[in-house]
């Protein structure tokens, strides 16, 4: 997966109204120990993901279904049919299984083989198998809606073969690997086919809805490239913070990732139990 660059907004030497004071610091030959800065190497211990396993195994496959964000983007099917004016449960059991399928299954495995940005170990083909099986499964589910419940299904169908792997391996150099296209394909989508599969129509609801799930998504997004640069990619943290109130905090791997990973988890659970909060008001 690629991952872009972000550049971070770093406040003023001195900031008056902040009281807060960055100051970067390097690490000398000779100097006192509890003034230098902690060098931490990430490359040696940091996982490829906050929720990431111990490598290897079975562990690999639990951890190359993204649990956390699978969950989330599972939670935007529920959500849409709750909204839907008849929530169909049979219909919205097919939906969650084709999605399921679809991102959890064969979009996280395409993009593992793309690069191995989780670096499991699980082997080429087994990350090719599953890739296939796992949106042919999304495709058949489709197909059985398209000719049980409504034509117009067929577009959802469609396009869903076709974003996944575009999205995951990057097709037409990257041009579907964006933020828009994942607010659309990972958020959008799976609303918007959820709450036709029941209501086979779109109302207000759907468009009210879609907007908001495709701000959330564009928040995930934001927070989780971040989290994904410095886990991936960063070598080593540097620096400290001088307080106004002359503390001082080291800057090192969890101050820089606590923040992004916690807000992530508590939006993950929040859109959750917000999905299911909406379905149990139909029940």
């Amino acid at each position: 997966m690629r991952v872009d660059k972000r550049s971070r907004d770093v406040p003023e030497a001195h900031d008056a109204r902040a009281g807060v004071e960055l100051l970067s610091v390097r690490e000398q030959a000779v100097g006192s120990r509890g003034r230098a800065e902690r060098l931490r190497t990430v490359a040696d211990d940091a996982r490829p993901a906050f929720y990431a396993l111990k490598r290897g195994g079975w562990r690999d496959y639990i951890t190359l279904l993204h649990p956390p964000y699978t969950l989330w983007h599972l939670s935007y099917v529920v959500l849409g049919a709750a909204l839907a004016p008849t929530v169909r449960y049979d219909r919205l059991a097919a939906t969650l299984l084709a999605f399921f399928l679809a991102v959890g299954v064969s979009a996280h495995a395409l993009d593992e083989l793309n690069g191995r940005p989780l670096q499991t170990r699980i082997p080429r083909s087994a990350l090719v198998g599953l890739g296939i099986s796992g949106l042919a499964g999304a495709i058949v589910i489709g197909v059985i809606g398209v000719v049980f419940a409504s034509p117009w299904l067929l577009a959802f169908v469609a396009f869903g073969a076709f974003i996944a792997p575009a999205y995951s391996l990057e097709w037409f150099r990257g041009r579907f690997h964006s933020d828009f296209w994942f607010a659309f394909a990972w958020g959008v989508f799976p609303f918007l086919a959820a709450y036709y599969a029941s209501a086979e129509r779109f109302g207000l609801s759907a468009l009210v809805g879609a907007t908001a799930v495709f701000a959330l998504s564009l928040a995930q997004r934001t927070l989780s490239r971040r989290v994904r640069a410095l886990r991936r990619r960063a070598r080593s943290f540097e620096g400290r913070i001088l307080y106004a109130d002359g503390v001082v905090e080291d800057i090192d791997g969890t101050w820089a990732l606590a923040v992004d990973e916690r807000a992530l988890m508590l939006i993950g659970a929040a859109i959750s139990g917000l999905s299911l909060a909406a379905l149990l008001a139909r029940v």
